[in-house]
Protein backbone atom coordinates (compact mmCIF):
# COMPACT_ATOMS: atom_id res chain seq x y z
CA UNK A 1 0.00 0.00 0.00
CA UNK A 2 1.26 3.34 -1.43
CA UNK A 3 0.34 6.18 0.44
CA UNK A 4 2.61 8.89 -1.06
CA UNK A 5 1.68 10.73 -4.20
CA UNK A 6 3.75 11.07 -7.31
CA UNK A 7 5.75 14.23 -8.29
CA UNK A 8 3.62 13.77 -11.06
CA UNK A 9 0.43 13.51 -9.12
CA UNK A 10 1.99 16.86 -7.18
CA UNK A 11 2.13 18.68 -10.07
CA UNK A 12 -1.72 18.07 -11.12
CA UNK A 13 -2.72 19.15 -7.33
CA UNK A 14 -0.71 22.45 -8.01
CA UNK A 15 -2.73 22.21 -11.49
CA UNK A 16 -5.81 22.22 -10.30
CA UNK A 17 -5.34 24.60 -7.18
CA UNK A 18 -4.41 27.48 -9.31
CA UNK A 19 -7.09 26.64 -11.76
CA UNK A 20 -9.97 26.74 -8.91
CA UNK A 21 -8.41 29.66 -7.44
CA UNK A 22 -8.33 31.26 -10.77
CA UNK A 23 -12.26 30.47 -11.83
CA UNK A 24 -14.11 30.05 -8.51
CA UNK A 25 -15.37 33.03 -7.80
CA UNK A 26 -14.62 35.01 -4.53
CA UNK A 27 -18.41 35.43 -3.43
CA UNK A 28 -19.34 32.38 -3.89
CA UNK A 29 -16.13 30.98 -1.81
CA UNK A 30 -16.95 33.75 0.94
CA UNK A 31 -20.25 31.96 1.57
CA UNK A 32 -18.42 28.37 1.37
CA UNK A 33 -16.04 28.79 4.00
CA UNK A 34 -18.33 31.16 6.16
CA UNK A 35 -21.17 28.60 5.59
CA UNK A 36 -23.75 31.01 4.13
CA UNK A 37 -26.63 30.27 1.82
CA UNK A 38 -25.62 29.20 -1.20
CA UNK A 39 -28.24 30.11 -4.25
CA UNK A 40 -29.40 27.86 -7.09
CA UNK A 41 -27.44 30.22 -9.10
CA UNK A 42 -24.65 29.52 -6.64
CA UNK A 43 -24.10 26.09 -7.22
CA UNK A 44 -25.44 25.79 -11.13
CA UNK A 45 -22.94 28.44 -11.84
CA UNK A 46 -20.18 26.72 -10.22
CA UNK A 47 -21.35 23.85 -11.86
CA UNK A 48 -21.36 25.37 -15.60
CA UNK A 49 -17.81 26.77 -14.91
CA UNK A 50 -17.04 23.29 -14.13
CA UNK A 51 -18.84 22.36 -17.47
CA UNK A 52 -17.21 24.57 -19.97
CA UNK A 53 -13.57 23.27 -18.63
CA UNK A 54 -14.94 19.91 -18.95
CA UNK A 55 -14.17 18.81 -15.63
CA UNK A 56 -18.02 19.22 -13.92
CA UNK A 57 -18.18 14.94 -15.29
CA UNK A 58 -14.84 14.47 -13.26
CA UNK A 59 -15.20 10.93 -12.43
CA UNK A 60 -16.07 10.52 -16.00
CA UNK A 61 -14.14 8.36 -18.80
CA UNK A 62 -13.02 9.93 -21.77
CA UNK A 63 -15.62 7.45 -24.28
CA UNK A 64 -18.39 9.90 -22.56
CA UNK A 65 -16.76 13.22 -22.36
CA UNK A 66 -14.74 13.20 -19.39
CA UNK A 67 -10.91 13.57 -18.25
CA UNK A 68 -9.81 10.01 -17.75
CA UNK A 69 -8.86 10.73 -14.60
CA UNK A 70 -7.31 8.31 -12.48
CA UNK A 71 -8.77 7.49 -8.95
CA UNK A 72 -5.89 9.97 -7.64
CA UNK A 73 -6.72 12.75 -9.21
CA UNK A 74 -10.04 12.26 -9.08
CA UNK A 75 -8.89 12.76 -5.42
CA UNK A 76 -6.56 15.24 -5.71
CA UNK A 77 -9.41 18.11 -7.62
CA UNK A 78 -11.86 17.33 -5.11
CA UNK A 79 -9.76 17.73 -2.42
CA UNK A 80 -8.59 21.62 -4.23
CA UNK A 81 -11.60 22.29 -4.70
CA UNK A 82 -12.89 22.35 -1.10
CA UNK A 83 -9.99 23.46 0.57
CA UNK A 84 -10.39 26.19 -2.02
CA UNK A 85 -14.14 26.75 -0.93
CA UNK A 86 -15.74 25.81 -3.69
CA UNK A 87 -19.44 24.49 -3.41
CA UNK A 88 -20.09 20.99 -3.48
CA UNK A 89 -21.14 19.53 -6.65
CA UNK A 90 -24.62 18.22 -6.73
CA UNK A 91 -23.64 14.96 -7.35
CA UNK A 92 -27.34 13.63 -8.34
CA UNK A 93 -26.60 14.34 -12.11
CA UNK A 94 -22.85 14.28 -12.86
CA UNK A 95 -21.88 11.66 -9.80
CA UNK A 96 -24.79 9.33 -9.46
CA UNK A 97 -27.56 8.93 -12.45
CA UNK A 98 -24.74 9.33 -14.92
CA UNK A 99 -22.48 6.25 -14.21
CA UNK A 100 -25.80 4.27 -14.56
CA UNK A 101 -26.78 5.34 -17.94
CA UNK A 102 -23.51 4.85 -19.30
CA UNK A 103 -22.76 1.34 -17.96
CA UNK A 104 -26.48 0.54 -18.67
CA UNK A 105 -28.47 2.84 -20.51
CA UNK A 106 -28.54 2.44 -24.45
CA UNK A 107 -26.52 4.88 -26.75
CA UNK A 108 -29.40 7.09 -27.78
CA UNK A 109 -29.86 8.02 -23.63
CA UNK A 110 -26.55 8.44 -23.75
CA UNK A 111 -26.68 11.02 -26.21
CA UNK A 112 -29.49 12.56 -25.11
CA UNK A 113 -28.74 12.81 -21.44
CA UNK A 114 -25.01 13.33 -21.00
CA UNK A 115 -24.06 16.10 -22.46
CA UNK A 116 -26.98 17.81 -20.25
CA UNK A 117 -25.41 16.68 -17.10
CA UNK A 118 -21.75 17.40 -18.46
CA UNK A 119 -22.39 21.09 -19.33
CA UNK A 120 -23.97 21.42 -16.16
CA UNK A 121 -27.08 23.17 -17.64
CA UNK A 122 -29.60 20.20 -16.50
CA UNK A 123 -30.49 19.80 -12.96
CA UNK A 124 -31.30 16.46 -11.76
CA UNK A 125 -33.01 14.99 -8.63
CA UNK A 126 -32.85 11.30 -7.21
CA UNK A 127 -36.57 9.73 -6.38
CA UNK A 128 -35.63 6.92 -4.37
CA UNK A 129 -36.89 7.63 -0.66
CA UNK A 130 -41.15 7.07 -0.39
CA UNK A 131 -42.75 7.47 3.10
CA UNK A 132 -42.07 4.31 4.49
CA UNK A 133 -39.14 3.25 2.44
CA UNK A 134 -36.57 4.79 3.84
CA UNK A 135 -33.23 2.69 4.60
CA UNK A 136 -35.64 -0.13 3.51
CA UNK A 137 -35.12 0.69 -0.03
CA UNK A 138 -36.49 -2.35 -1.36
CA UNK A 139 -40.33 -1.67 0.00
CA UNK A 140 -41.19 1.35 -2.78
CA UNK A 141 -44.10 1.41 -3.65
CA UNK A 142 -44.65 4.47 -6.35
CA UNK A 143 -45.94 2.56 -9.46
CA UNK A 144 -45.30 2.50 -13.01
CA UNK A 145 -48.26 0.90 -15.33
CA UNK A 146 -46.98 -0.12 -18.66
CA UNK A 147 -49.63 1.36 -21.46
CA UNK A 148 -48.13 1.12 -24.83
CA UNK A 149 -45.00 2.77 -25.20
CA UNK A 150 -45.51 4.91 -22.32
CA UNK A 151 -45.65 4.04 -18.30
CA UNK A 152 -48.20 5.63 -15.95
CA UNK A 153 -46.84 6.42 -12.69
CA UNK A 154 -48.34 7.18 -9.39
CA UNK A 155 -47.23 7.34 -6.23
CA UNK A 156 -44.63 9.58 -3.89
CA UNK A 157 -41.05 10.21 -3.18
CA UNK A 158 -39.94 12.04 -0.38
CA UNK A 159 -36.48 13.93 1.16
CA UNK A 160 -35.94 14.85 -2.45
CA UNK A 161 -32.50 16.95 -2.11
CA UNK A 162 -32.86 20.30 -3.44
CA UNK A 163 -35.68 19.03 -5.86
CA UNK A 164 -37.33 22.27 -6.22
CA UNK A 165 -34.62 23.00 -8.92
CA UNK A 166 -34.94 19.77 -10.74
CA UNK A 167 -35.75 19.61 -14.54
CA UNK A 168 -35.18 15.71 -14.72
CA UNK A 169 -35.09 13.08 -11.56
CA UNK A 170 -34.20 9.40 -11.76
CA UNK A 171 -36.98 7.07 -9.88
CA UNK A 172 -36.89 3.57 -8.64
CA UNK A 173 -40.47 2.73 -9.35
CA UNK A 174 -42.49 -0.47 -9.39
CA UNK A 175 -43.51 -2.37 -12.05
CA UNK A 176 -44.40 -5.75 -10.80
CA UNK A 177 -45.40 -7.31 -7.20
CA UNK A 178 -44.27 -10.88 -8.11
CA UNK A 179 -41.61 -12.29 -6.23
CA UNK A 180 -38.99 -10.80 -4.03
CA UNK A 181 -39.29 -6.90 -3.73
CA UNK A 182 -36.32 -6.55 -5.15
CA UNK A 183 -37.42 -7.97 -7.96
CA UNK A 184 -40.02 -5.56 -9.38
CA UNK A 185 -38.25 -2.31 -9.13
CA UNK A 186 -37.32 -0.55 -12.46
CA UNK A 187 -35.20 2.67 -12.86
CA UNK A 188 -37.26 5.07 -14.93
CA UNK A 189 -35.87 8.70 -15.99
CA UNK A 190 -38.64 10.95 -15.36
CA UNK A 191 -39.33 14.75 -16.76
CA UNK A 192 -40.22 16.93 -14.28
CA UNK A 193 -41.98 19.60 -16.01
CA UNK A 194 -44.37 16.95 -16.98
CA UNK A 195 -48.32 16.96 -16.21
CA UNK A 196 -49.24 15.57 -12.42
CA UNK A 197 -45.80 15.98 -11.41
CA UNK A 198 -45.96 17.92 -8.24
CA UNK A 199 -43.41 19.32 -5.80
CA UNK A 200 -43.56 20.35 -2.09
CA UNK A 201 -40.68 22.14 -0.14
CA UNK A 202 -40.47 20.75 3.11
CA UNK A 203 -39.13 23.12 5.85
CA UNK A 204 -36.83 22.45 8.02
CA UNK A 205 -35.75 23.34 11.55
CA UNK A 206 -32.87 25.26 9.79
CA UNK A 207 -35.60 27.58 8.22
CA UNK A 208 -34.37 26.02 4.62
CA UNK A 209 -36.09 23.93 2.74
CA UNK A 210 -34.01 21.61 1.32
CA UNK A 211 -35.41 18.42 0.93
CA UNK A 212 -39.09 18.28 -0.58
CA UNK A 213 -42.44 15.89 -1.12
CA UNK A 214 -42.81 14.54 -4.88
CA UNK A 215 -46.14 13.98 -6.42
CA UNK A 216 -46.72 11.50 -8.88
CA UNK A 217 -50.42 11.64 -10.50
CA UNK A 218 -51.48 9.86 -13.78
CA UNK A 219 -47.63 11.08 -15.03
CA UNK A 220 -46.97 9.69 -18.55
CA UNK A 221 -43.10 9.14 -19.01
CA UNK A 222 -42.15 7.69 -22.71
CA UNK A 223 -41.42 3.69 -22.36
CA UNK A 224 -37.70 4.65 -23.97
CA UNK A 225 -36.99 6.61 -20.58
CA UNK A 226 -35.90 3.30 -19.06
CA UNK A 227 -33.25 2.46 -17.79
CA UNK A 228 -31.66 -1.50 -19.08
CA UNK A 229 -34.54 -4.17 -18.31
CA UNK A 230 -37.87 -3.81 -16.88
CA UNK A 231 -37.77 -5.04 -13.32
CA UNK A 232 -33.64 -4.95 -13.07
CA UNK A 233 -33.51 -1.68 -11.25
CA UNK A 234 -32.42 -3.03 -8.42
CA UNK A 235 -28.91 -4.04 -9.89
CA UNK A 236 -28.45 -0.37 -11.34
CA UNK A 237 -29.71 1.17 -7.83
CA UNK A 238 -27.42 -0.54 -5.82
CA UNK A 239 -24.63 0.50 -8.08
CA UNK A 240 -26.04 3.76 -7.77
CA UNK A 241 -25.75 3.52 -3.79
CA UNK A 242 -22.13 2.82 -4.06
CA UNK A 243 -20.88 6.37 -5.52
CA UNK A 244 -23.77 7.99 -3.17
CA UNK A 245 -22.35 6.68 0.12
CA UNK A 246 -18.76 7.24 -0.70
CA UNK A 247 -19.87 10.59 -1.74
CA UNK A 248 -21.36 10.74 1.21
CA UNK A 249 -17.65 10.59 3.49
CA UNK A 250 -16.46 13.53 2.13
CA UNK A 251 -13.37 14.02 3.99
CA UNK A 252 -12.47 16.97 1.99
CA UNK A 253 -15.05 18.87 3.26
CA UNK A 254 -14.28 17.70 6.72
CA UNK A 255 -10.73 19.01 6.37
CA UNK A 256 -11.56 22.71 5.30
CA UNK A 257 -14.28 22.94 8.16
CA UNK A 258 -11.71 21.76 10.84
CA UNK A 259 -10.01 24.57 10.08
CA UNK A 260 -12.97 26.33 10.00
CA UNK A 261 -13.61 25.08 13.55
CA UNK A 262 -9.86 26.31 14.94
CA UNK A 263 -10.44 29.71 13.29
CA UNK A 264 -14.05 30.09 15.69
CA UNK A 265 -12.29 28.56 18.41
CA UNK A 266 -9.41 31.28 18.29
CA UNK A 267 -12.04 33.63 18.02
CA UNK A 268 -13.67 32.88 21.05
CA UNK A 269 -11.21 32.36 23.58
CA UNK A 270 -11.02 28.78 23.80
CA UNK A 271 -8.41 27.79 22.03
CA UNK A 272 -6.28 27.99 25.11
CA UNK A 273 -8.62 25.49 26.33
CA UNK A 274 -6.84 22.56 26.93
CA UNK A 275 -9.74 20.17 27.06
CA UNK A 276 -11.26 21.55 24.21
CA UNK A 277 -7.73 21.42 22.30
CA UNK A 278 -8.15 17.56 22.79
CA UNK A 279 -11.35 17.51 21.36
CA UNK A 280 -10.17 19.31 18.05
CA UNK A 281 -7.13 16.62 18.18
CA UNK A 282 -9.53 14.08 18.70
CA UNK A 283 -11.73 14.90 15.86
CA UNK A 284 -8.18 15.52 13.98
CA UNK A 285 -7.32 12.44 14.15
CA UNK A 286 -10.63 10.76 12.99
CA UNK A 287 -10.46 12.77 9.80
CA UNK A 288 -6.74 11.63 9.02
CA UNK A 289 -7.82 8.11 9.61
CA UNK A 290 -11.03 8.53 7.06
CA UNK A 291 -8.70 10.22 4.58
CA UNK A 292 -6.12 6.92 5.13
CA UNK A 293 -8.94 4.96 4.69
CA UNK A 294 -10.12 6.90 1.62
CA UNK A 295 -6.29 6.79 -0.23
CA UNK A 296 -6.35 2.54 0.65
CA UNK A 297 -9.01 2.65 -1.67
CA UNK A 298 -7.28 4.00 -4.06
CA UNK A 299 -4.05 2.48 -3.73
CA UNK A 300 -5.71 -0.65 -4.27
CA UNK A 301 -7.48 0.66 -7.14
CA UNK A 302 -4.16 2.61 -8.57
CA UNK A 303 -2.26 -0.94 -8.17
CA UNK A 304 -4.76 -2.90 -10.29
CA UNK A 305 -5.98 -4.69 -6.99
CA UNK A 306 -9.70 -5.67 -6.04
CA UNK A 307 -11.35 -1.88 -4.66
CA UNK A 308 -12.53 -2.49 -0.95
CA UNK A 309 -15.65 -2.71 -0.63
CA UNK A 310 -16.09 -0.27 2.33
CA UNK A 311 -18.71 2.41 0.99
CA UNK A 312 -20.61 1.85 4.11
CA UNK A 313 -17.67 2.37 6.42
CA UNK A 314 -16.68 5.52 4.50
CA UNK A 315 -20.32 6.91 5.06
CA UNK A 316 -20.62 5.85 8.65
CA UNK A 317 -17.22 7.45 9.86
CA UNK A 318 -17.38 10.55 7.59
CA UNK A 319 -21.00 11.37 8.24
CA UNK A 320 -20.19 11.04 12.05
CA UNK A 321 -17.27 13.63 11.73
CA UNK A 322 -19.51 16.12 9.99
CA UNK A 323 -22.13 16.02 13.21
CA UNK A 324 -19.03 16.13 15.37
CA UNK A 325 -17.64 19.35 14.30
CA UNK A 326 -20.67 21.21 13.48
CA UNK A 327 -21.21 20.57 17.20
CA UNK A 328 -17.82 21.72 18.50
CA UNK A 329 -18.76 24.97 16.37
CA UNK A 330 -21.42 25.54 18.31
CA UNK A 331 -20.00 24.55 21.74
CA UNK A 332 -16.77 26.99 20.63
CA UNK A 333 -19.50 29.68 20.56
CA UNK A 334 -21.29 28.76 23.52
CA UNK A 335 -24.39 31.12 23.55
CA UNK A 336 -22.83 33.22 20.46
CA UNK A 337 -23.98 30.25 18.67
CA UNK A 338 -27.42 30.38 19.36
CA UNK A 339 -28.88 33.53 17.69
CA UNK A 340 -30.31 32.27 14.34
CA UNK A 341 -32.51 35.11 12.49
CA UNK A 342 -33.27 33.83 9.19
CA UNK A 343 -33.94 37.10 8.16
CA UNK A 344 -31.81 39.48 9.31
CA UNK A 345 -28.73 37.15 8.66
CA UNK A 346 -29.36 37.50 4.66
CA UNK A 347 -29.46 41.08 5.59
CA UNK A 348 -25.61 40.98 7.06
CA UNK A 349 -26.81 42.07 10.62
CA UNK A 350 -27.57 39.08 13.71
CA UNK A 351 -27.61 41.13 16.32
CA UNK A 352 -25.20 43.56 18.79
CA UNK A 353 -23.16 40.28 19.69
CA UNK A 354 -18.94 40.92 20.48
CA UNK A 355 -16.67 38.52 18.94
CA UNK A 356 -16.85 36.39 15.92
CA UNK A 357 -20.61 37.08 15.17
CA UNK A 358 -20.21 37.03 11.64
CA UNK A 359 -18.79 33.22 11.67
CA UNK A 360 -20.91 32.02 14.47
CA UNK A 361 -24.23 33.46 12.67
CA UNK A 362 -24.94 30.31 10.65
CA UNK A 363 -23.82 27.87 13.43
CA UNK A 364 -26.99 26.47 14.98
CA UNK A 365 -28.24 26.05 11.13
CA UNK A 366 -25.39 24.07 10.09
CA UNK A 367 -25.55 21.90 13.43
CA UNK A 368 -29.49 21.31 13.30
CA UNK A 369 -29.08 20.37 8.89
CA UNK A 370 -25.84 18.12 9.77
CA UNK A 371 -28.28 16.22 12.19
CA UNK A 372 -29.38 14.18 8.87
CA UNK A 373 -26.19 12.64 7.74
CA UNK A 374 -26.36 9.37 10.06
CA UNK A 375 -29.72 9.05 8.69
CA UNK A 376 -29.84 9.80 4.79
CA UNK A 377 -28.09 7.46 2.33
CA UNK A 378 -29.12 4.47 4.49
CA UNK A 379 -28.66 5.09 8.00
CA UNK A 380 -26.02 4.19 9.84
CA UNK A 381 -27.61 1.46 11.99
CA UNK A 382 -28.59 0.01 8.40
CA UNK A 383 -24.84 0.37 7.40
CA UNK A 384 -23.25 -1.46 10.14
CA UNK A 385 -25.33 -4.53 9.60
CA UNK A 386 -24.39 -4.46 5.75
CA UNK A 387 -20.35 -3.96 6.79
CA UNK A 388 -21.55 -6.78 9.19
CA UNK A 389 -21.99 -9.56 6.58
CA UNK A 390 -20.24 -7.97 3.43
CA UNK A 391 -16.39 -7.12 5.30
CA UNK A 392 -16.62 -8.98 8.79
CA UNK A 393 -17.98 -12.14 7.45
Amino acid sequence: MDLAFTPEEQAFREEIRAWVNANLPKEISHKVHNALRLTREDMQGWAKILGKKGWLGFGWPKEFGGPGWTAVQKHLFEEECALAGAPRIVPFGPVMVAPVIMAFGNAEQQKRFLPGIASGEVWWSQGYSEPGSGSDLASVKTRAERVGDKYIVNGQKTWTTLGQHGDWMFNLVRTSTEGKPQTGISFLLVDMKSKGVTVRPIKLLDGECEVNEVFFDNVEVPAENLIGEENKGWTYAKHLLSHERTNIADVNRSKRELERLKRIAKTEGVWDDLRFRDQIALLEVDIVALEMLVLRVLSAEKSGKNSLDIAGLLKIKGSEIQQRYAELMMLAAGPFAMPFIEEAMEAGWQGNFPGGVTANAPLASTYFNLRKTTIYGGSNEVQRNIVAQTVLG
